[in-house]
């Protein structure tokens, strides 16, 4: 029941990241302005397309999960602190969601102290190193 409800727990961690991650590849522009409305560079775009799509698959999969899912964790407060907490008092969508990033962010916390379970590229990898 545990593996299971791992690979579960880390399935609902990355779909999300994986839909919003390629959402942003296929509107660039939009990504980059709603970026630059928060003050953020449009410039780090790329890094936020790599942190979705790419954390998401490595959360999904199951390879170097403890540390990507602490750099998710920093991706998941970072944009709750520059995109949603500032608008969050005037909007309740952006309460909402500064909250679930926040929440993620705890889910990611979980997955980095007990890893991505036995089923997963990492429980792979270490069985071949055996």
């Amino acid at each position: 029941m545990k593996d299971l409800t791992v690979l579960l727990g880390r399935i609902g961690l990355a779909l999300m990241f994986l839909l919003f991650g390629w959402a942003k590849l296929h509107d660039m522009a939009g990504t980059q302005a709603y970026m630059q409305s928060a003050g953020v560079p449009a410039a780090l775009y790329p890094l936020a397309v790599l942190a979705e799509l790419g954390g998401g698959l490595a959360i999904l999969v199951g390879a170097l999960t403890r540390v990507v899912a602490l750099l998710l964790v920093l991706f998941a407060l970072a944009t709750a602190f520059l995109f949603h907490y500032p608008h969050m008092a005037a909007d309740a969508g952006q309460a909402i969601n500064f909250w679930k990033n926040i929440t993620i962010a705890g889910g990611f916390l979980v997955l980095a102290a007990h890893g991505a379970g036995a089923w997963s590229v990492d429980a792979w990898w270490a069985g071949r190193k055996r």
